[in-house]
């Protein structure tokens, strides 16, 4: 906490996302304990100023370095610092923070999210990608710092809470839960159809279109996998999948007694969020209280592993190890581009996934640059299997 002051000093890296909005509205609702420092966004310059304003942050940050003059001028009279680019964003990630937002999406998060593992304190982070593609680098250098690393996902948050890190040898397994997504009755032949404008309608989630892709093929639950691994220190073996549609038990941890420990919400990511905000309080949040009787029945049912490979690429990833998790991320997120622009179908993420991560070599992840390498050598297949 800032010693100058009771309030808690906030960086929020992708502000104008899903998450970010999220977030910046629970600090809306408790103003007088929280200090927005700095915000950062993609290309939405006209939400960043909008935000940068109503919360009176210190620094504005564009990635997009052509967008540079547009914020400077729109924040022309103000107090607000413009910056722009990617070193920029970065920038904002070492901050002398108290608490740090990691919500850009996809591997663009991961230079900014490791700058604050460097810099040590309280890290919340809703960016798979960060431990996926470098989770033994950014573990060590929390530890080595001496920060806190928060999960947001809904699912390793219910993990995180119910996870009895004192004595983790009674802890026999962990089951993540998955909504099963818009395609989880669809026949493969329906998915083979399937667009875009149906694949971001997720059935019960508000989230962003990436999200709601990976969330419609499963391979959100495939780097909750290798997310969930990295964060408890848990062999992916003993990390299970269970679908459960009505998205109210987030996830649960089994122990060697049989006791099977669980958390339950409504499906709101303002809840998770608010628990890394105020941790190690909790705050009020305008979720909607969950009933239970209401509700009536919760249903579960094994994840068909034929039908969503992806899944299957996960534990391929993890059993390869060293760049191969960073792979099967990178060639996801350039498929899913390319399936939202129209330029392929809903099951060429699959095949264009599996077939890069078939031909990536065991190479071991000894520094930034290696992943960097392997980051850049993945893009360039998936793109060349789009392009074929």
């Amino acid at each position: 906490m800032n010693k100058d002051s009771s309030k808690r000093r906030v960086v929020i890296l992708g502000s104008t996302g899903s998450v970010g909005q999220q977030t910046l509205d629970l600090i809306g609702r408790n103003k007088d304990a929280y200090e927005v420092l700095a915000l950062t966004a993609k290309r939405n310059v006209d939400r960043l100023v909008e935000q940068a304003k109503t919360f009176g942050a210190k620094r504005a940050v564009i990635a997009e370095d052509g967008l540079y003059g547009a914020l400077k001028d729109a924040l022309a009279g103000t107090e607000i610092e413009a910056a722009a680019g990617a070193k920029a964003v970065e920038e904002a990630g070492a901050m002398e923070s108290d608490w740090l937002m990691s919500a850009i999406v996809g591997a663009a998060g991961l230079p900014s999210t490791l700058a604050a593992a460097r810099r040590g304190g309280t890290i919340a982070f809703a960016n798979k990608e960060t431990l996926v593609c470098a989770g033994p680098l950014m573990m060590d250098l929390m530890a080595k710092a001496g920060a806190t690393l928060l999960p947001v996902d809904s699912e390793h948050n219910a993990i995180f809470q119910v996870f009895d890190f004192e004595h983790r040898a009674g802890i026999a397994r962990l089951i993540l839960t998955a909504s099963g997504g818009p395609f989880r009755t669809f026949t493969r032949a329906a998915m083979a159809e399937a667009t875009p404008e149906q694949a971001v309608q997720h059935p019960v989630w508000s989230m962003g279109a990436k999200i709601s892709v990976d969330s419609a093929s499963m391979m959100n639950k495939a780097l909750e996998i290798i997310e969930a691994s990295y964060l408890f220190q848990m062999p992916h073996q003993n990390i299970d999948v269970l679908v459960h549609p009505q998205s109210v038990v987030h996830s649960m941890v089994e122990y060697k007694d049989g006791s099977i420990l669980a958390q339950l919400g409504s499906p709101d990511m303002r809840t998770p969020i608010g628990f890394c905000l105020a941790w190690p309080d909790r705050m009020e949040t305008p979720v909607p209280k969950l009933s239970l009787a209401k509700i009536g029945a919760l249903t579960f049912e094994t994840p068909d592993e034929k039908k969503f490979p992806a899944l299957r690429f996960a534990r391929e990833a993890m059993d390869k190890g060293g760049v191969a998790p960073a792979v099967m991320s990178a060639a996801n997120e350039v498929a899913v581009e390319a399936f939202l622009n129209h330029q392929i179908g809903f099951l060429d993420i699959e095949r264009i996934v599996g077939a890069v991560l078939a031909q990536t070599p065991a190479t071991t992840l000894t520094d930034l640059n290696v992943l960097r390498e392997a980051d850049q050598a993945a893009r360039v297949k998936a793109k060349e299997l789009i392009a074929a």
